[in-house]
């Protein structure tokens, strides 16, 4: 039997662990769990344009029907709130490709993706109460509605500036790390 620098020997006179200490049943547990991974990458990139394809058809149709109704009150409100839920969609996408890519979870897109999640949020919230104020329509419900769509865009407009900071600091520390 031989021994390796490491002290390891195996029956066959040689080394059972490769570069790195790994053994040859590491090895194959990794590469078949990373194909495992690649698999449920690509089967949820392909659910993902199928979902985005679903969701132009819808918001293109929901579109439609604004144009049709002259932009009547809540038909605007679901047209701009299926797009940017598209858009969502798509960005998740992007953020599976790159970490497909990388081969490792990137903060930024994801990062991204809240950012999107939050500005929709935001813009739907103020559709839906700048149709609160309707003349004759003002009750405690009413007011209820404002003061908590009031206080949930507060909320919102911070964590839209946390993530921003976020995202700036993360592009300042990739470009300190590609100089260094």
């Amino acid at each position: 039997m031989e021994t390796d620098s490491r002290g390891s020997t195996d029956s066959a006179g040689g080394s059972a662990r490769g570069l790195g200490g790994v053994t040859r049943m590491g090895a194959f547990a990794n590469a078949t769990f990373l194909r495992i991974e690649q698999f449920f990458y690509v089967s949820l990139g392909l659910m993902l344009a199928i979902a985005a394809l679903l969701g132009i058809g819808s918001a293109a149709s929901s579109l439609w029907t604004t144009v049709q109704l002259h932009g009547a009150d809540g038909s605007v409100l679901v047209a701009i709130d299926r797009l940017l839920f598209v858009l969502m969609i798509v960005e998740i996408l992007h953020t599976v490709r790159v970490s497909f890519r990388a081969g490792a979870m990137i903060c930024e897109p994801f990062l991204v993706v809240g950012l999107i999640a939050s500005i929709r949020r935001v813009l739907v919230i103020t559709l839906e109460s700048s149709q609160v104020d309707v003349p004759g329509k003002w009750t405690a419900d009413t007011h209820a509605v404002l003061t908590s769509s009031m206080l949930e865009l507060t909320v919102l407009g911070g964590l839209i500036l946390i993530m921003v900071v976020s995202i700036v600091l993360l592009r300042r520390s990739t470009e300190r790390h590609a100089v260094s």
